[in-house]
């Protein structure tokens, strides 16, 4: 995880934030349901839903994310790790835990329901919004982009073989009219402006933040992450040069002097 060197608030812990947000009435049906990882919540989870994401509650890049899917007779396991995914199956819950347990030493883990990410030729993809205070004002939305994860990968970041691109582009090459393209849009810009007030009402001096969205099948927006530790938006000086240049032009006002 990049050190940040400027001076911009963090909320540490994704089931924190996922709290924080769950608090919200205009937000909480957009939050999959998280909990902590303990074998009575992966019983009662994997009872209630055929996938989950188990993910470290403080982490970046994709690292040390699992997705379990329950089978018919088992427990498919897919990690993500070294930019390599594996996979294994279980017979129980029980060594399904003792397996992650035994991978992450100690470190708090969260279930989270597993959102079904809509597609482009096969590959996944989720949206990345980045939202940052005027100097001295309120929040704007800068910049959004699509992140399309690598063929039969679990985690769409960069760091694991996605590919980030305009989203305009990827909803016209999923046939989205102009005007279905412009009012999805308008509702990422609203639900982003929406969870920087929130999570900024909850802890004073934040002035960046990069959210992970995804459309569900009933074209629902679902809060994957928000990442309030140096969100990088580098990507996006060659796809979107005009965003990457007013997200340094608002960086530099609270110090920031790099997309990465």
């Amino acid at each position: 995880m990049n050190r940040k060197n400027y001076k911009s608030s963090t909320i540490w812990g994704k089931l924190r934030v996922c709290k924080y947000l769950s608090a919200s009435r205009s937000l909480r049906e957009n939050v999959p349901y998280t909990v902590r990882l303990t074998l009575p919540q992966l019983y009662s989870m994997s009872a209630r839903y055929s996938s989950l994401y188990i993910k470290p509650d403080i982490g970046s890049l994709g690292i040390g994310v699992y997705k379990l899917n329950r089978m018919s007779k088992g427990y498919e396991l897919l990690s993500s790790r070294n930019k390599r995914q594996t996979r294994k199956i279980f017979r129980n819950l029980s060594s399904v835990f003792r397996h992650i347990q035994a991978g992450q030493r100690g470190q708090k883990m969260i279930i989270q329901q597993a959102v079904k990410l809509g597609r482009l030729a096969g590959r996944p993809y989720d949206i990345r919004s980045m939202v940052q205070r005027k100097p001295g004002g309120s929040w704007v939305c800068t910049g959004i982009a699509a992140r399309v994860g690598a063929r039969n990968r679990i985690v769409t970041n960069l760091y694991q073989g996605a590919s980030m691109q305009s989203l305009h582009s990827l909803l016209r090459k999923k046939g989205m009219s102009s005007a279905a393209r412009s009012a999805c849009l308008k509702r990422i810009t609203a639900k982003s402006l929406n969870i920087a007030k929130v999570l900024s009402a909850r802890r004073s001096g934040m002035h960046e933040l990069g959210i992970d969205l995804a459309l569900d099948s009933r074209q629902r927006l679902r809060i994957l992450e928000v990442n309030s530790h140096r969100p990088q938006f580098h990507a996006l000086k060659t796809i979107y040069p005009s965003a990457y240049r007013r997200m340094m032009s608002f960086a530099r006002s609270y110090g920031r002097r790099s997309g990465n």
